[in-house]
């Protein structure tokens, strides 16, 4: 038998809390929903989006969401929402770990502008920073993390492994040794595994690139330490009994299946999953009349009448709830350790505090 997920627990003990799960599936919902129910549980608490859409803004009545925390009104606790500018924390990582003069050469760089907004996996390493330091501001109790809505979302597992490969790589090495040698000598680097880096930078053809990034890299050199050892604590924070990842899905087949990669992926990196969150689940208040009786009462009745329609209706839900249900226990068959809780599709979209608490109670089961 499947344990029930306890998600009043999760937000009891849980220092930070991240959502994951394929793009559809009410992910950046269910973040609302479990920052707000826990910030009027008592916990001072900060939700915090990387996925670029605007629906957490608009159900929490902010205008906008931004790279700083911003206080949601209408909270019984205290409550605040962000979202992840990539080039700002960056900036704000340059600006806080290099001496001025420095900084602003890195900030001024055309190679680290570019980085900044579209290198490969820079979101990622961003996310780990943004998190970090939320965490050591020590202004919040419980942060939860709505992550992006692809696979990607945990490249960040990855990134203390993919920065060091990239900080001790041959290439790093090569561009350095021009910038060392004082500028004269990296026009000998042209064909150096240059096809590693993204469109952005390969677009801008010519010998100033590669002076822009050999320059880059010698600016950057002496914080290349601080970037790899907090990407490695951030990673073992989140590896922390007190951590809590929530895979979301709903209860569709392709849904389960990308719930059922994030899961495994997770125990692979011995990762703390909290359980999966199924949501918009499809329920009958008249489950024991069956589909069948449903559909032969119609029959009986006059096909154009309002109760025919009523009856027809019912065992198309009912049929759709058995489908859904056949579904989760498909993936719990498969993952029976893993606690499962549903919620239940609402009526229409989630646009205010008052739905997210709606659905808050619902993944409680109160």
């Amino acid at each position: 038998m499947t344990t029930r997920l306890d998600i009043d627990k999760v937000l009891e003990t849980a220092q930070i809390i991240v959502c994951c799960g394929s793009g559809g599936v009410g992910k950046t919902t269910t973040a609302a929903a479990l920052a707000l129910r826990g910030a009027e549980k008592g916990r001072r608490t900060v939700v915090l989006t990387i996925d670029p859409a605007r629906r957490l803004a608009q159900a929490m009545g902010l205008t906008e969401l931004d790279n700083t925390p911003r206080p949601v009104k209408g909270v019984a606790g205290e409550l605040d929402a962000m979202m992840l500018d990539m080039k700002r924390t960056f900036d704000e990582i340059v600006e806080t770990h290099a001496e001025p003069v420095k900084a602003q050469q890195i900030l001024e760089n055309p190679f680290y502008q570019a980085l900044s907004s579209s290198f490969a996996g820079t979101q990622e390493y961003m996310a780990m920073e943004k998190l970090a330091q939320l965490k050591a501001s020590g202004d919040y109790d419980l942060i939860v993390v709505d992550t992006p809505p692809t696979r990607s979302a945990l490249d960040f597992l990855d990134a203390p492994d993919r920065l060091t490969t990239f900080l001790d790589g041959r290439l790093v090495k090569v561009l350095l040794a021009p910038a060392k040698a004082g500028g004269k000598a990296y026009l000998k680097v042209v064909t150096a595994g240059f096809n590693v880096f993204t469109n952005a930078i390969t677009k801008i053809i010519g010998a100033s690139v590669l002076q822009d990034l050999s320059q880059f890299v010698a600016a950057l050199e002496t914080m290349f330490g601080g970037f790899r050892e907090r990407a490695q604590a951030t990673y073992d924070l989140l590896k922390d009994p007190d951590t809590a990842f929530v895979v979301v899905a709903a209860p569709e087949r392709d849904a389960l299946r990308e719930a059922a990669y994030f899961v495994e992926r997770l125990d692979e990196e011995k990762m703390p999953l909290a359980g999966l969150v199924v949501n918009r689940v499809h329920r009958s208040a008249a489950a024991g009349l069956t589909a069948q009786r449903s559909l032969a009462a119609a029959e009986e009745l006059d096909p154009t009448s309002l109760t025919a329609g009523v009856l027809r209706l019912h065992a198309d839900r009912l049929a759709l709830s058995q489908r859904e249900a056949r579904l989760q226990e498909r993936f719990s068959s498969a993952h029976p350790r893993v606690p499962v809780v549903e919620v239940a599709a609402q009526p229409g979209d989630v646009h205010d505090l008052d739905g997210l608490r709606a659905v808050g109670a619902d993944l409680a089961g109160s």
